[in-house]
């Protein structure tokens, strides 16, 4: 943020609280509702080509990692499905939070596009660039130093890819887009409290919509007073009371969401307060310093050693609470921009520190999607101070500024583009992250799941046998790494390992599956049987189980309890050719060449 608010003024004016000019290079925002004057149209038109062009691998990006929640929800494919992201949200069955604006959407572009993965990504990158317009707008209204070079950077920011190149994070854009345009409703309100409800009632909706997508948006009202107190030094006694209902009913909702998550995904980290505040400290520093400098960036960081018993680990929130001291003692000299774009950071990300425990925690402290919002903050800082520098140059120092500035962008456009890549494919995806933080959680698993559904089972047992080394327990990688080694022609290999896997979870359908047809392999076909017939306890719609059980039935010579096995496997799944010739086999020996 800019200067605002940090001249000396008489005490009268303080007492009269006139607003503050704006800086000569934020012109005011022109009316709502108008045309854009042919200069913005061209600053807009920037912008959004800025962007379309640091973006464009996501539009052939496919589904990676945790977007099969929505492609395997039922809410999501059946037409009757938006009830049950509203009224009976456990449907969803690997979502843990109630977020049913996002699954809406998924739902009803299904409804228009299947589950092509384009559609998806162009909505994200649409709302990526309609957060990126609203930011614009709302920087101008504020009067910031710098408005369109701040978009420019939010536009095209790699930190921004993990959140609009991945489909599930569809939460963070939506969420995002509510959020700026509360920011905006609440603002014109402000202007005129007295004339301005329907802006109020409209902010609070849009909040409420924010929240129905993420929980991070409950920080929106924090954010509101410290805009207040950056334009006037001061909070109001109405601002308060202004504010008041959206913190109960941010509270509210964020209470029943947190209820929910615990009811599904029950969790306890077990860390101590000063540990949380150790994670937390250097979680601010550690998003700070990638925002400023974003090379190495992966979806899953390491997690850094938490040892409240160090002095030395001690030194982050020692020098954040010195940064803010600093900031403080200079609000006069600086202006308050900066201490409220440092606060504003930290409030934004302030869900997602480590205070309370969430599921992705047991992966790595931070991630690149949450500071979506929040870095807002810092770079209004960067380009609020680089707009003002500028300002005082001479016109051919300026126009070197200027071209720095270009340069800059350009930079970050072509990370963004680097960095969206990522995203073509699951291999693609957890090759990245394998090769820059081989000890994630899990992702040897996944890698090794994305090279076997690519027909690459030798590079996939490699990458399974380096997951099971760092957790020999992991049922999903034993299941999967049996059918590498089946795929491999080593069926007995398969069969020890998946006893293993079973022992460890005896419902497990891929692992009783799995074990069937290592045996079926082995010529084991009444024991096959067994667990086929197991997995379809468990799965009555398995139509891999009952191909496999029409095949060991069929070498048995029962050639009618074959044919019905083969039957019931293409009424499940017509895509199953390969069990036709099969089923011609049974008819043939029934003689039943008519049936043909």
């Amino acid at each position: 943020m800019g200067r605002r608010g940090g001249e000396k003024r008489p005490r009268k004016t303080r007492r009269q609280a006139r607003p503050t000019p704006a800086p000569a290079s934020a012109p005011a925002a022109p009316a709502p509702g108008g045309p854009l004057p042919r200069h913005d149209a061209l600053a807009a038109a920037a912008l959004a080509l800025l962007l379309a062009a640091a973006y464009l691998p996501a539009f052939q990006a496919g589904f990676v990692w945790d977007d099969r929640i929505f492609t395997e929800a039922r809410a999501v494919r059946e037409w009757s499905g938006l009830w049950s992201i509203w009224f009976q949200p456990r449907e969803i069955v690997n979502e843990a939070h109630y977020w049913p604006l996002v699954y809406s959407t998924f739902w009803l572009e299904h409804k228009l596009w299947g589950f092509a993965p384009f559609g998806y990504h162009a909505v994200n990158v649409l709302l990526h660039a309609a957060n990126t317009l609203l930011l614009w707008r709302l920087a101008l209204r504020l009067r910031l130093p710098g408005a369109w070079l701040l978009a420019a950077l939010f536009a095209v920011h790699p930190l921004h890819v993990e959140s609009v190149a991945w489909t599930i994070e569809r939460k963070d854009l939506l969420s995002g887009l509510f959020y700026l345009a509360a920011f905006h409703a609440w603002l014109r309100h402000a202007e005129a409290p007295a004339a301005g409800r329907r802006h109020y009632l409209l902010a609070l909706a849009l909040f409420v919509a924010g929240l129905l997508c993420k929980s991070i948006v409950v920080t929106l009202p924090l954010a509101l007073a410290l805009c207040h107190w950056w334009q006037r030094g001061r909070l109001r006694a109405a601002d308060l009371a202004r504010l008041a209902p959206f913190a109960a009913v941010g509270a509210a909702i964020v209470l029943a969401d947190l209820a929910f998550y615990a009811g599904r995904e029950p969790l306890a980290l077990g860390w101590t307060l000063a540990e949380r505040l150790l994670i937390a400290s250097q979680a601010l520093w550690f998003y700070a310093g990638k925002l400023l400098w974003p090379v190495d960036l992966i979806v899953i960081y390491p997690h850094w050693p938490v040892d409240a018993s160090a002095p030395l680990a001690w030194g982050w929130p020692a020098a954040l609470l010195a940064l803010l001291a600093v900031l403080w003692l200079l609000r006069e000299r600086l202006g308050r921009g900066p201490l409220a774009g440092v606060l504003f950071f930290a409030v934004t990300l302030s869900p997602v520190l480590g205070f309370v425990d969430y599921g992705y925690l047991q992966f790595s402290f931070v991630a690149d999607r949450y500071q979506y919002l929040a870095g807002i903050g810092l770079l209004a800082i960067a380009s609020g101070a680089a707009a003002s520098a500028a300002g005082t140059m001479a016109p051919p120092w300026r126009r070197g500024a200027a071209a720095a500035g270009a340069v800059v962008l350009a930079v970050l456009a072509a990370l963004t583009f680097r960095q969206a890549e990522l995203y073509r494919d699951e291999e693609t995806f957890f090759s990245h992250i394998v090769a820059h933080n081989p000890a994630a959680r899990g992702a040897q698993g996944n890698l090794g799941k994305a090279l076997l559904d690519t027909g690459r089972p030798q590079e996939a047992l490699d990458a399974f046998r380096a997951a099971l080394e760092r957790n020999p327990d992991d049922t999903d990688v034993l299941a999967n790494a049996g059918v590498a080694l089946i795929r491999t022609g080593h069926p007995g290999e398969a069969e020890a390992l998946l006893r293993r896997a079973l022992a460890l979870d005896p419902h497990h359908r891929i692992v009783l599956q799995n074990l069937a047809e290592s045996l079926r392999k082995q010529g084991s076909f009444e024991e096959a049987l067994a667990y086929y017939r197991a997995a379809i306890e468990v799965d009555a719609g398995n139509a891999l189980a009952y191909a496999g059980m029409g095949d060991a039935l069929l070498r048995l010579e029962r050639h009618e309890e074959a044919l019905r096995h083969f039957e019931r496997a293409l009424a499940l799944d017509p895509g199953l050719d390969q069990l036709r010739p099969l089923r011609r086999s049974a008819l043939a020996h029934l003689g039943r060449e008519d049936d043909l």
